[in-house]
């Protein structure tokens, strides 16, 4: 069973930048695929970022691409998500999202990929 917590929501005026965090449990942290998605309201969840340590691989949306980053310290077991540029349309419940030993057969952009999901955090961008 893996936990995940994240931190680091809160308000921002369009233009400004947020760094959310995600710890993880667990000791092969280094295995796991992490993943960032996001909610707003009346739509349905949607991917925005992965992070495949084994493969050194990257994923980002479209609509995040250049603005957004994902990067991650194993030794801390925690991801992050650095979103720059932040526009009101990023406003959402961000979710971290997990698999161990991912193997990588399987769109790193599909919810049905993480087993293990966080309560998630509020961003809120005014303009």
């Amino acid at each position: 069973q893996v936990q995940l917590a994240e931190s680091g929501g809160g308000l921002v005026q369009a233009g400004g930048s947020l760094r959310l965090s995600c710890g993880a449990s667990g000791r092969t942290f280094s295995s796991y695929i992490m993943g960032w998605f996001r909610q707003a309201p009346g739509k349905e969840r949607e991917f925005v970022a992965a992070s495949w340590w084994a493969a050194g691989s990257t994923y980002y949306a479209d609509s995040v691409k250049g603005r957004f980053t994902i990067s991650r310290d194993n030794a801390k077991n925690t991801v992050y998500l650095q979103m720059n540029s932040l526009k009101p349309e990023d406003t959402a419940v961000y979710y971290c999202a997990a698999r161990s030993h991912y193997s990588g057969s399987t769109y790193p952009g599909m919810e049905t990929t993480y087993d293990y999901w966080g309560q998630g955090t509020q961003v809120t961008v005014s303009s």
